[in-house]
């Protein structure tokens, strides 16, 4: 368990969409060497396509030192490993959707979840995809969370938004607008809040957990004139939520939430969808945000936005979120090796 904590460990970084800004902000974040001391990077994509979008990059005055390797156990320290798991005659449109460039993403995201369950990389990475391409591929699944839900057979997982500024979590993820009150139940929330108060522990360090839980309606359903989802739903959530030993509190107000600064009060919050809690975060913590998907036995990072096809291949894309992904997924992955080290020395004394 020591040298788990101590060694340098590997990240594996999918490419995403190709023909977006993922190569872009992935070249950016690891152009600099001496970021090589740090960890070892395995991208899973095609060294030709590297080469192109380096090429596209001003300004980048240092000699990047990659290696192409045939799998995550060739990986060399100090060199940017490339796995090359596309076939040689493939090409970039940068900017427009394909159905070439969907594959693609497939085909990294498979061979990257196929390397960390046989434990050749540490963590996973994953540059932005275009959903609805491959959704149109066969991909099966909606995101990249739902996917590494059903490909590590656990239960339920919660999307968490993270950052040093505020952590959000979401109890309906990509799901239309309309279905979100019938996806929302007491047992849903409580899931949530197990897996949120789980990972602000082990993943993040928080010793006891403090997280709000905001409202669905406006103004938390005024009294149950504007929606009584709080007072039959939420709340009871929370109550049930408290007596588990959970430290939930709300339904808050979104509005005033987020307007007055309370999200600073609380290690985490959750929100009841998609935009509700990703808007916010997006807007307060946007450059250096991170999609973290807790609940899953391995750990998976990637940046808060999306495949940015107008401009991709224009040297524009800030890599600052991509960066935070590999560094969060860095510090997650020896948090949990310290917490369960210390869990274990706990039940070998019979604490």
């Amino acid at each position: 368990m020591a040298e788990r904590f101590y060694r340098k460990p590997i990240v594996g970084i999918t490419q995403g969409d190709g023909n977006g800004i993922g190569y872009e902000v992935i070249i950016k974040s690891l152009a600099d060497a001496r970021i090589l001391e740090s960890f070892t990077p395995v991208i899973y994509g095609s060294s030709k396509i590297f080469g192109f979008y380096r090429k596209s990059i001003h300004n980048l005055d240092q000699q990047m030192d990659t290696y192409v390797i045939q799998s995550a156990r060739d990986a060399r320290p100090r060199k940017i490993n490339i796995v090359n798991c596309l076939p040689d005659n493939s090409f970039v449109e940068p900017g427009r959707s394909t159905p070439e460039s969907a594959k693609a993403a497939i085909t990294s995201l498979e061979r990257a979840v196929d390397d960390i369950k046989n434990g050749d990389i540490d963590v996973l990475v994953t540059a932005p995809i275009n959903k609805r391409a491959m959704v149109s591929e066969g991909f099966g699944n909606t995101g990249h969370t739902e996917y590494l839900q059903k490909e590590f057979g656990v239960s339920d997982v919660v999307m968490f938004m993270v950052s040093d500024r505020l952590k959000i979590a979401v109890v309906t993820g990509h799901i239309p607008l309309k279905d979100v009150p019938s996806s929302i139940s007491v047992e849903a929330i409580v899931g949530k809040l197990r897996l949120m108060s789980a990972s602000l522990k082990r993943d993040f360090r928080v010793v006891e957990p403090k997280i709000a839980v905001l409202g669905l309606n406006p103004h938390c359903g005024d009294g149950g004139l504007l929606g009584d989802e709080e007072e039959r739903i939420i709340l009871p959530a929370v109550k049930a939520a408290n007596e588990e030993g959970i430290m939930a509190f709300g339904p808050y107000s979104p509005d005033g939430f987020f307007g007055l600064g309370q999200y600073s009060r609380f290690d985490a919050t959750l929100a009841m969808y998609h935009d509700q809690g990703l808007a916010p975060f997006k807007a307060l913590a946007f450059e250096d945000g991170v999609n973290f998907t807790a609940g899953l036995p391995i750990v998976r990072t990637s940046p808060d936005h999306g495949t940015a096809f107008e401009m991709a291949g224009r040297d524009e894309a800030d890599p600052h979120s991509m960066m935070s992904s590999i560094f969060t997924a860095i510090d997650i992955f020896r948090s949990r090796a310290a917490y369960d080290a210390i869990s274990d020395g706990k039940m070998r004394n019979g604490q």
